[in-house]
C-alpha cells in the first residue's frame, strides 16, 4: 500500500491541495486569500517535480490493477498540471479579492485531479468516478460569476454531462455483464469470447462519456455556449484539461480492453476524428465571436486528436504522438484564451482591429498562438499533427489523413479573418490589456514555439517511457 500511495503522489498533492485550500479559505481573511493560489501553485510545482523525478521507472499499476502509472499517464500529469498552473495565471485578475477566489481554486484543483485520474483510469468504474471527478467542479465554475450566459452555459454543459455520464454508465453495466469483469486487463481476457453485438453496443455507450468530455461529435454542442457564457479563464480551462484526459483515456480503453475483440472500434474512432475535425471547422468558418470561434477551433483539434487513437495498436508513434499534439495543444490554446482575457472588451472579430499598432507583442502572440493551432512550423502543433498524420499513414488510414490534411489547410481561412483585423494598419483602441493574461500570452506563445524545436527529444522522451 505505501508503494502504491507513493506512486499516486502527484494526485495526493491535488487531493491535499483542494483540502488544505479549502481549510485555508475557511479561516483566512478576504485580502488573504491569494495564498490559496499559491498553495496550489506549490501543489502543481510538486506534483511536476515528483511525476519528472520518477519518469525512467518502469510501467506498473496500483490499487490491484486499477490505475497504470506509465508513460501516458505521466504525460498527463505534466500537461495538466502545467495547464493549471497557467489557468491560475489566467485568473488572477479575475479572482483576486473575489469573496469566492478559494472555492474557484478548489474547484480547479478537483477538475484538475479528475482529468489525470480519466488518463490513468485502467478499470470501468475508476473511469466513471473520474468522469464525474472532472465534471461536477467544472458545471459549478461554468456558471461562477453568477450570470445570465454562465448560468444558462452550466445548465447545458450540466444537462449534456448528465444524459452522457448515465448512457456510459449502461455500457458499463453492458462490459461487466458480458465481460464479467471491470479491470481493462481481465476484460482483455474475457471479451473476445463474449457475444460480438453486446461487446459492441457496450463499448459504444462507454465510451460516449469520455468522447464528451473530449468535446468530440455528436456530443460536441456545449463547448461553444460554455466558452462564451463563461468567464475567458474558465472557457480556457474547460476547452483544454479535461480534453487531456479524456483522449488519453479513449486510447488506453481502446487500446487495451477493445484491441483483443473483433469489433472494429478503429473504422468507428477514425469517422468519428473524420467528422469531428470537419464539423468543427465548417462551424467555426464564419464565426464572429472570437470565443465561439476558438471553442468550435478546439472541437476541430480533438478530431486530429482522435486519429492517434484510431491507429493504436498498430504503431508506436500513435501513443507518442498523442502526448506530444496534447503538451503542444494544451499551451497553444491556452495562450489564445489569454489573449481574449487580456481584452476582456473585445469580443467579436473587429473588436481586435489595430491590435499590432496598440500591443505588438500581444499582437504577436496572437498570432503565433492562432498559426499554431493551424499545424504551421515551427510550432509544437505542427510537430504533434506531423507525427500523428504518420502514425495514421502507418496504421492504413491513409484516406483519413487526407480528410485531415484538407482540414488543416481549410481552417487557416478562419484564422486569417482574426489574423487579418489584428495586424491592420488601423487606429489603434484604448483598451489596457490585464497584467496576468498578458504575461501567460507571451509565456505561451513562447512554449508553444519551442516544443516544436523539442519535438526530437520529447518523443524519445516517450519512446524511453513505453519501452520500459
Amino acid at each position: 500500500m505505501t508503494r502504491d500511495l507513493a506512486l499516486v503522489l502527484p494526485e495526493l498533492l491535488l487531493t491535499g491541495g483542494a483540502v488544505l485550500g479549502l481549510l485555508l479559505g475557511s479561516f483566512l481573511p478576504r485580502h488573504r486569500q491569494w495564498l490559496v493560489r499559491l498553495a496550489a501553485a506549490v501543489v502543481c510545482a510538486g506534483g511536476l517535480a515528483a511525476t519528472v523525478a520518477r519518469w525512467p521507472e518502469e510501467r506498473t499499476t496500483v490499487f490491484e490493477g486499477a490505475y497504470a502509472v506509465d508513460v501516458a499517464t505521466d504525460a498527463a500529469r505534466v500537461i495538466v498540471l502545467v495547464s493549471v498552473l497557467l489557468v491560475l495565471g489566467l485568473a488572477a485578475a479575475d479572482i483576486d479579492g473575489s469573496p469566492r477566489e478559494t472555492e474557484f481554486v478548489v474547484l480547479l484543483l478537483l477538475g484538475a485531479l479528475g482529468a489525470v485520474l480519466l488518463a490513468g483510469a485502467a478499470d470501468l468504474l475508476l473511469l466513471a468516478a473520474a468522469y464525474l471527478l472532472a465534471s461536477v467542479p467544472l458545471y459549478a465554475l461554468t456558471a461562477f460569476a453568477k450570470d445570465a450566459p454562465g448560468t444558462e452555459a452550466a445548465m447545458k454543459y450540466y444537462l449534456m454531462g448528465a444524459l452522457l455520464g448515465v448512457t456510459m454508465l449502461f455500457g458499463l453495466l453492458t462490459l461487466f455483464g458480458t465481460g464479467r469483469a471491470t479491470a481493462y486487463a481481465g476484460l482483455a481476457d474475457t471479451l473476445p469470447s463474449a457475444p460480438g453485438a453486446a461487446v459492441a453496443i457496450g463499448a459504444v455507450l462507454f465510451l460516449a462519456g469520455p468522447l464528451f468530455k473530449a468535446g468530440a461529435v455528436p456530443t460536441h454542442f456545449w463547448i461553444p455556449d460554455a466558452a462564451e457564457g463563461a468567464r475567458a479563464p474558465v472557457a480556457a480551462l474547460l476547452t483544454t484539461i479535461p480534453k487531456i484526459g479524456a483522449v488519453v483515456a479513449v486510447f488506453r480503453f481502446a487500446d487495451t480492453a477493445l484491441a483483443p475483440t473483433t469489433v472494429d472500434w478503429r473504422l468507428l474512432i477514425a469517422v468519428l476524428a473524420a467528422l469531428t475535425m470537419t464539423l468543427g471547422n465548417l462551424a467555426a468558418f464564419f464565426q464572429d465571436n472570437v470565443r465561439r470561434l476558438l471553442a468550435y477551433s478546439t472541437i476541430s483539434q480533438v478530431g486530429y486528436l482522435l486519429m492517434a487513437v484510431a491507429a493504436a495498436g498498430r504503431t508506436t508513434l500513435a501513443l507518442t504522438g498523442l502526448l506530444l499534439y496534447l503538451a503542444a495543444y494544451a499551451v497553444t490554446n491556452l495562450g489564445a484564451f489569454a489573449v481574449v482575457a487580456a481584452l476582456p472588451r473585445a469580443t467579436t472579430l473587429a473588436d481586435y482591429r489595430g491590435l499590432l499598432r496598440a500591443n505588438r507583442w500581444l499582437a504577436l502572440a496572437l498570432v503565433v498562438c492562432l498559426l499554431g493551432l493551424v499545424g504551421t512550423p515551427p510550432t509544437g502543433v505542427f510537430a504533434g499533427k506531423l507525427t500523428v498524420f504518420t502514425a495514421a499513414l502507418d496504421a492504413g488510414l491513409a484516406w483519413l489523413v487526407v480528410v485531415a490534411v484538407v482540414n488543416t489547410v481549410a481552417s487557416l481561412f478562419y484564422y486569417l479573418r482574426w489574423i487579418t483585423p489584428a495586424v491592420r494598419a488601423e487606429p489603434a483602441s484604448n483598451d489596457r490589456p490585464s497584467r496576468w493574461p498578458l504575461g501567460i500570452a507571451y509565456l505561451a506563445a513562447a512554449v508553444s514555439l519551442a516544443i516544436g524545436p523539442l519535438a526530437g527529444p520529447l518523443l524519445t522522451a516517450f519512446d524511453t517511457g513505453l519501452a520500459r
